[in-house]
């Protein structure tokens, strides 16, 4: 693995990584399902932790096909779950925490570009973190859904937004196979991981963001 301090591109995840937004997102799952009973909520919530990184999108055309037992997807049966998932998640969002140190690290690393990869939507993506003024540090761009981790990565690689050595902090499985996929060492952060994941294949498995600033400084 290339010392820390020599990648080119930082690629981070949002929720669980910048945010402290994995559980907004779990209790918003769950709300949005919770019309069609708690046991489907809860086996939805149960897909989503089990499938951290991947797209609401996905996650709502599984529960209807597979979970609720719909033969088709309604759009306006899908639309619905997504509106109602996206009014709870959108105040979680603004009020949740952020990670401590992201200023200090953008420091360390100002000769780097750095980018959000999310299964998080893109539009809601780049207006809570302007509204919280953290878009600044990502002058490579801020990505979500609807194209998934995969996609995004390899665009960006294509276009040269995203240049070698680069490295990848997340913490989901998703987002160590997306990295592995993509060429892109991975950093694994625990703090606010609800993966159960062992991450053996890890460049680094740290704690935090703060904790990356304690290993570079």
């Amino acid at each position: 693995m290339s010392a820390l301090n020599h990648y080119k591109t930082w690629v981070f995840d949002c929720d669980g990584v910048l945010l402290n937004s994995n559980r907004v997102k779990t209790e918003a799952f769950f709300e949005a399902a919770k019309p069609y009973g708690v046991d489907k909520a809860q086996a939805l919530v149960n897909y989503h932790v089990q499938n951290g990184g991947i797209s609401r999108y996905v996650k709502f055309e599984n529960f209807l096909t597979e979970i609720v037992g719909r033969e088709t997807i309604d759009t306006d049966e899908l639309d619905d779950l997504l509106s109602r998932y996206a009014r709870s998640v959108k105040q979680g969002l603004r009020d949740c925490e952020a990670a401590s140190g992201l200023e200090q690290l953008r420091q360390l690393t100002r000769g780097a570009r750095w980018l959000v990869v999310s299964g998080g939507d893109q539009a809601e993506l780049r207006e809570v973190f302007r509204d919280r003024g953290l878009a600044a540090y990502f002058d490579g761009g801020i990505f979500g859904s609807p194209d998934n981790k995969d996609e995004i990565l390899n665009r960006e690689l294509v276009s040269g937004t995203i240049g070698l050595p680069a490295v990848f902090v997340g913490d989901s499985r998703y987002d160590i196979e997306a990295a592995s996929r993509a060429g892109l060492d991975f950093v694994f952060l625990s703090q606010w991981s609800e993966s159960d994941y062992d991450f053996a294949n890890a460049s680094l498995r740290l704690e935090s963001i703060k904790s990356i600033v304690e290993h570079l400084s």
